[in-house]
């Protein structure tokens, strides 16, 4: 490489050379997004992944997504920036906590959204993601007892659209939707009153009470850049910026801090930068390695939940 290069043009010099796709999370930041040959929620990159034709899949993300992709791409080489990009909601449910509940309670449906262990997907009996939860849950017989892993405030929600009265719900909560209170939804609100507000299900119950709009990550961008209102309040990690200003351009996009840190950035979703990923791809490392039995097992409740779209 020559010593003029610029990291970008550096990526994009060994994206070349290893056959590379590199794939980008809402959440990252907008100079990987930039690069990136698509952006998008999770499973919809995991998926995009299996259509290119090349040997390397660069997922900058966090952890439990490059499993995914790793699972529905066996055969292909799969890294990401940092290893230690990790999610509240994968550490709030410890498979052997799940296998636990399992023998105790083996006639309940388990349905695991998606943000969890690639060992959790495989004692699941199906996924789903924010945007097919309450689609997923529907389909399962009424008489069913359901467990739901691991998000509090997506399965609460899930629980009311549905009116399930027999789905358990998992104690984990994602460490930046959980602390986007009611409280300063109203704040903000009071500032712009003409903004609508659009809200992840992951936030919590009274927060979602002032939304004008309720979905995943991209159903939110679909819906800002749809509808004809030009101000609005969104209600998840700040990194959609990027796609909200460049899918509808001039319109005003205000976010709400959370109360940790008076932001709303993901200290997960931060950990890639430029560097890392440059050296990822210089290093194929670090690389997601997973046994073939683990792969088959937790393919199948992915496979389910793909059936239904």
């Amino acid at each position: 490489m020559l010593a003029t290069q610029t990291l970008a043009e550096e990526i994009v010099d060994l994206k070349r050379k290893r056959r590379a796709i590199l794939l980008a999370h809402h959440y990252q930041e907008p100079e990987i997004q930039e690069l990136a040959d698509a952006v998008g929620d999770s499973l919809e990159l995991a998926r995009k992944a299996r259509d290119f034709e090349g040997d390397v899949i660069a997922f900058c993300g966090v952890w439990f997504m490059a499993e995914t992709a790793k699972v529905l791409n066996p055969n292909r080489i799969v890294v990401v920036p940092d290893r230690e990009a990790g999610c509240s909601l994968v550490d709030a449910c410890p498979v052997e906590q799940l296998r636990a509940y399992k023998r105790r309670y083996p006639d309940h449906v388990i349905v695991s959204y998606i943000n969890t262990s690639v060992e959790v997907k495989a004692e699941s009996d199906i996924l789903c993601t924010s945007r097919n939860a309450v689609k997923v849950v529907n389909s399962i017989p009424r008489d069913k007892t359901i467990l739901f892993v691991p998000d509090i405030n997506l399965g609460n929600y899930v629980k009311r659209q549905t009116g399930r009265e027999n789905l358990r719900v998992w104690q984990g909560a994602c460490i930046v939707h959980a602390t986007f209170s009611a409280r300063r939804v109203a704040a903000i609100k009071t500032q712009h009153p003409g903004a609508l507000v659009a809200a992840h299900p992951e936030c919590p119950k009274e927060t979602l009470a002032m939304a004008d709009f309720v979905g995943s990550t991209s159903a939110i961008i679909e819906w800002c850049t749809r509808h004809p209102a030009e101000e609005f309040i969104v209600v998840t990690e700040s990194g959609v910026l990027y796609s909200l200003e460049r899918l509808a351009p001039g319109k005003r996009f205000y976010f709400v801090a959370n109360e940790q840190c008076n932001c709303s950035e993901c200290p997960y979703m931060k950990r890639n930068t430029l560097e890392k990923l440059r050296d990822a791809l210089l290093r194929l490392e670090p690389r997601v390695e997973l046994e073939p039995e683990l792969i088959r097992r937790a393919l199948v409740p992915i496979e389910r939940m793909l059936a239904l779209s």
